[in-house]
Formats: structure tokens, sequence, C-alpha cells
């Protein structure tokens, strides 16, 4: 998964003791920074639009990322794939107004047929006016970035349960906190994105997401934009312009990081180029034309821009910060009611 170009609930309590302890609590770091937001989300800047935002909640979040990281790795053909799948499928149900199913089988790296679940949660489904959400819900089965145990899946509490919890919780915020009938989310939760290797191709990684772009929910589906969420969930985590956002959908990620800015949140999306990230973006932005940038946790380090638990069984639940949970969510909900507010 994301390969890059430098250049170009007693059930979950038990789960968390034994899987990690569950979100942290804030960093010195971040915790001054949710104060600072929540100081600025008091204050908004002059230019901010005078609309009634909801607040994101982190713990919701928190929590919906510890019940997959229960399940155990959610890699293809795993009962864990069917069993998350079904669990996600179902909180879906319950937040948006239709909810369609993919199940399909895609064809692997090394030639295996891979069993594949793509879900995709309809809010306002008649609005012609529509902002694509997305993140993929796979683990990747080997821990190839780790010194040991590398042939294992891992549990990939944030790469991707991370994105798949903020998802999820913005959807139960706009159950209850509507948005205008004229613009439509549609939240896309894709599999098998991360059983790629470098050395079958670029388009080995992301199949999920490649099958959606060519057979979409909806025939001819478009939306106005698409945020794609990647590893979102971390203590410290940064998320500056990625390179591939900047190149097809530059004023889109001006958007969103203003959003972010405009939320309190300016010092986790610094306004600063980074490396060429091979995610779920790209297919969505070459194959299905929909302008879409990635917020994904990018290190100062351009050789080595991913986080420490990146690829590794440090990937567990002790590694999640509501803070970093927040700051993504309520960059969301900013973006979307300041879209809905716009002519």
């Amino acid at each position: 998964m994301k390969s890059y170009n430098r250049f170009s609930i007693v059930l979950m309590t038990w789960a968390f003791i034994i899987l990690g302890t569950g979100c942290k609590n804030e960093s010195t770091a971040n915790k001054q920074a949710g104060e600072n937001a929540s100081s600025k989300q008091d204050q908004p800047a002059n230019n901010a639009p005078k609309i009634a935002i909801p607040s994101f909640e982190a713990d919701s979040a928190c929590d919906f990322v510890g019940i997959q990281v229960a399940f155990g790795p959610r890699t293809p053909g795993s009962p864990a794939q069917k069993a998350c799948a079904d669990w996600m499928q179902k909180k879906l149900v319950s937040y948006c107004d239709t909810v369609y199913r993919q199940s399909v089988n895609v064809v692997g790296g090394d030639g295996k047929s891979l069993p594949s679940i793509n879900l995709i949660g309809v809010i306002n489904p008649h609005a012609a006016k529509r902002v694509l959400l997305l993140t993929h819900w796979d683990c990747r089965p080997w821990a190839d970035q780790d010194t040991k145990d590398k042939d294992k899946p891992i549990l990939a509490a944030d790469d991707a349960g991370s994105g798949v919890g903020v998802l999820l919780e913005l959807a139960r915020q706009l159950k209850d906190h509507k948005l205008p009938d004229d613009l439509g989310v549609d939240i896309l939760l894709t599999d098998v994105e991360d059983y790629g290797r470098s050395q079958w191709g670029e388009n080995s990684y992301c199949l999920g997401t490649q099958y959606w772009s060519r057979h979409p929910h909806v025939a001819n589906y478009k939306a106005q934009f698409g945020i794609l969420l990647d590893m979102v969930g971390a203590r410290g985590a940064q998320f500056p312009i990625e390179g591939f956002s900047a190149k097809y959908a530059g004023d889109v990620q001006q958007q969103v990081w203003k959003a972010a800015a405009d939320a309190g949140y300016a010092s986790m999306f610094p306004n600063v180029a980074s490396v060429d990230i091979t995610d779920d973006h790209v297919p969505v932005n070459e194959i299905s034309g929909i302008k879409t940038v990635d917020i994904i946790n990018l290190q100062p380090d351009m050789e080595h821009p991913f986080a420490p638990h990146w690829h590794t069984h440090g990937d567990i639940m002790n590694i999640i910060d509501k803070t970093t949970l927040k700051a993504v969510g309520q960059t969301l909900l900013q973006t979307l009611f300041t879209t809905a507010s716009s002519k």
C-alpha cells in the first residue's frame, strides 16, 4: 500500500485490553492543538462562514476503530473480512439513506483471485451536487516493514481502521445534523487496497477502488470533488500537501486545508509540499475523473515519509489519538457545511 515517488462494548473493552489499550489520551502537543482548535472554533475567522457546524465526536470514532481491530486482521478471504463488512454495512444502514454492497473478486498482483467487498453509504441520494468521501478498510496481509513476523497480517488500527472510524462517525453526525437537501454525500469504504507489492507494480494496489472507479454504485456517477482518508488516527500525525492531490485537484486541496484552518487545525494541516503517494485517490482521479485529494499522515523525511508503525505489527489501538481523529473529522464537517452554504 501507498508506494510513493519522492519526485513526482464490554467486548470492546476486553478487546482493547488484549489488542492495545484503546485510544490514548492526547499528547501534550496534540492536547494543546486541541485546545487551540476549541478556541478558534469559538472565535472563527472573520471570513469563515457563519453556519452551524456540528462537533465531531472523537470518542465515538475511536470506538469504531476499536471494533474493527477486535475482528482481527481484515484480509481478503478471512472470516474477519466478512464479519467486519457485515458490521460496517449495518452501521451505514442505520445512518444513511441508501447503502450499496459490491461483492466481487479481483485479481492480485500474484494472480490470486481475491474476494473484495466495497460498501457505499449514500446521504441525500437525489441531490445533484455530491461529495465523495472514501477510505480503504482492509488490512495488509504482510508486516513487510517490521523486523519480525513479516509474513503475518497486521491489525491495522490506523491503516485503515482510523479512516473508517472517522467516516462512520461523520455519517452518524449527518443523520443528526442534516445537510441541505441539495448536497449529497457518498461514503465509500473500499477493499483490497493493501494487497499490493512494489515488485508487482503500482496497479497491484487499490484493487477495490479500481473496481469501483470502473463500476460505480450508480451509473455515470459524478461528484463535485472527493476526499480520501488514509492513516488519520495516530498521535503526532501531520497532513501536508500530497503530490498527486496537488496535481489533480489543487483547488480542492486548498479548499479542504482552508477548512482545516477555519476549524482550528492549521498546525496539523501544514500547507507545505510533500511526496507523491500512490493511493486510492489516484484511480478516482484517473479513471472516474473526480477531483480527489488525499488526507494522509506524512512525515517531513522525504526518503521515509510514513510513520514508524506503517506496515508493522505496531499498528494497534495504543497509537490511536482522539485529537487526531477530531482534527480530521471536524475538518470534513467544516468542508461539507461550507460547501453546502456556497452557491
